[in-house]
């Protein structure tokens, strides 16, 4: 690991480069899994970090699987990709939780070409359900700003 880091303390635990000293930390059951598991994202190439990422994402605390959930996403936004593994992942868990961003860093930097099919009709819906919404309050907000002139012009 460059710079070292603290598995006790979570400190440096983002500048981790060494896949193999993940393994020996999840084995020990150390704190700061998912901690880490972001730094590896940033650090190794996908292919590597990839099943780590899977395997932090069902550990039993909730704040480092979240943070292994961020892996995946910042994966995506790095590569450009995912492993399939992880689209698996990803999908398993769904939109709504935990997921929910790393689904739309997915969906925002993979090509629409590289997705696998779920991803691929989750990009359409995501993509009418934004265009409506922004119809919606364009309208909205058209509605209000002639309501405040006609009061406007009462005073």
């Amino acid at each position: 690991m460059s710079g070292g880091g603290d598995w006790g303390s979570g400190e440096g635990l983002l500048r981790l480069d060494d896949p193999e000293e993940w393994d020996a930390a999840f084995e020990r059951g150390e704190a700061g899994l998912g901690t880490a598991v972001i730094g590896l994202a940033f650090h190794c190439p996908l292919a590597e970090v990839s099943p780590r990422i899977v395997r932090a994402m069902r550990l039993p605390d909730a704040g480092q699987r979240g943070f292994a959930f961020t892996a995946a996403g910042h994966a995506a936004r790095l590569n450009g990709e995912l492993t399939p593994e992880l689209y698996a992942a990803l999908r398993a868990e769904g939109p709504g939780g935990v997921a929910e961003h790393p689904i739309r860093d997915t969906l925002t930097f993979v090509p629409f070409r590289k997705l696998p099919p779920w991803f691929k009709r989750r990009w359409v819906y995501v993509a009418v359900r934004d265009k409506l919404e922004a119809w919606w309050l364009r309208g909205v907000y058209a509605v209000g700003d002639a309501w405040r002139a006609v009061r406007g012009h009462r005073s």
